[in-house]
């Protein structure tokens, strides 16, 4: 299914023609008006874990075997039992990832992936460590398994680049390179509850996937857990009753709303702009009027984000993902949205899968894979994507699916693969492509 080798070919036909023989599937080489049955798309997006440390051991092909099937968990590859050290993991629970958190800068993460070994992970360099190497069990990832084996998981989903979080949200954004690793945060509310202290960086006049959006008559919102609490706070808010990370309910991470993780907010026409700008708390009263936008950030609070350490644990995560899937779920929009979970980065833990060749958009490195997981009833039924995807892929998807021309960022949405391989024609309505 798909290209193991390349991002993708740029998208110069509107939408492929149709297969499989089914009345509810459009031809668009007819019809490049088309439009899938997809009418919102919620994007969750949770932080900091490799392929391999989530799904690692869910699949069962053996390492290295490439697999061509998509069907369940014998068609993806389990993590090595050994890392190329001969190292063996340690167990990713609750406790070990509360406790530690991988050195996940650009120059860390380039010496251990070492121009594709991957063997610097837990020796050979100064980021290495032996709990860089570790895989969660089923008791842990009980409710994303149950996802991958009910709806359709990539297992080529890499990070768009070496490096932390923000660099790799940006993609989420703009689909191209801003600024590396962590080096900013927004210059809006709750720059200063973050620590440490981080300079801001404001951006005027420059297009997001939601401008596109917007202006293609389409609505838009992010909802990032926390927001209120920070913006009616008069200075930082104290930490929240459940979140027992910091002593005395001190208002610091990773407690508190951070808008670093927001890539939007880094952009002067949405910088707490209450109109695109809401708490997910927010999300259920949309839902509830019936105002779900077409695209939807969703931002979990950082102890429910499942960042390794600061006491953060798993649990936590899975709790507040599962609880956005079954709010949309139960809803009226269930028939009508697709909803993507993914990972921001690998934070640093190891996955034995090389990453693709340096963008040639914007001569950026790689990282590691990280999950992907397309849920609801647009999904291939326990698929497995086997097409090198990114994060600019949804931007890509997001122009198909709601403009009928991709590209139009400029960036890499111009020569990434799109989401056709996670999705069922046959609900879609048409076929997107998987190129």
């Amino acid at each position: 299914m798909g290209n193991r080798t390349s991002l993708g070919l740029a998208f110069t036909v509107p939408l492929l023609a149709a297969c499989g023989g089914s009345e509810n599937v459009r031809s668009s080489e007819t019809d490049i008006t088309a439009s899938t049955n997809i009418e919102h798309v919620v994007l969750i997006v949770q932080e900091n874990h490799t392929f391999d440390s989530y799904f690692g051991s869910w699949c069962t092909a053996p390492s290295g075997s490439n697999p061509s099937c998509t069907q369940g968990p014998s068609c993806c590859e389990a993590a090595p039992a050994r890392d190329p050290s001969g190292a063996a993991p340690v167990t990713l629970d609750d406790s070990e990832n509360a406790a530690y958190d991988p050195n996940h800068d650009q120059s860390c993460e380039l010496q251990e992936i070492d121009n594709g070994k991957m063997d610097h992970f837990v020796s050979g360099t100064s980021c290495s460590s032996a709990n860089n190497f570790a895989i969660a069990p089923s008791a842990a990832m009980q409710q994303y398994w149950s996802w991958a084996g009910q709806y359709a998981i990539a297992d080529r989903w890499f990070q768009p680049i070496a490096g932390a979080s923000s660099s790799n949200d940006m993609y989420l954004a703009t689909a191209r390179f801003v600024f590396l690793d962590n080096a900013y945060q927004p210059n809006t509310n709750g720059r200063g509850c973050d620590l440490p202290p981080t300079p801001t960086k404001e951006y005027k006049g420059q297009t997001t996937i939601a401008d596109l959006l917007l202006k293609g008559g389409k609505t838009f919102a992010a909802y990032a857990e926390g927001y209120h609490a920070m913006v009616s706070s008069w200075l930082c808010p104290a930490a929240p009753s459940d979140c027992t990370m910091t002593p005395f309910r001190l208002p610091t991470p990773p407690c508190d709303y951070s808008p670093g993780d927001i890539p939007f907010e880094f952009y002067s026409q949405f910088a707490d702009n209450s109109k695109y700008m809401k708490d997910l708390n927010d999300l259920t009263t949309d839902i509830q009027n019936g105002t779900l936008p077409n695209f939807s950030f969703v931002k979990p609070v950082g102890y429910k984000s499942e960042h390794p350490g600061y006491g953060t644990t798993i649990a936590n995560g899975v709790k507040a993902v599962k609880q956005v899937v079954d709010l949309i779920e139960n809803s009226a929009f269930a028939n009508d949205t697709l909803v993507l979970l993914t990972w921001d980065e690998g934070g640093g833990f190891f996955d034995h899968v090389a990453p693709p060749p340096t963008s040639t958009v914007d001569n950026q490195p790689y990282g590691m894979r990280v999950p992907v997981l397309a849920i609801g009833r647009f999904a291939r039924k326990g698929s497995v994507s086997h097409v090198v995807m990114e994060h600019s892929s949804i931007l890509k998807f997001l122009e198909l699916n709601f403009l009928g021309t991709t590209g139009q960022l400029g960036a890499r949405d111009t020569n990434v693969a799109n989401i056709g391989s996670l999705l069922d024609p046959t609900q879609t309505g048409i076929v997107v492509p998987e190129n």
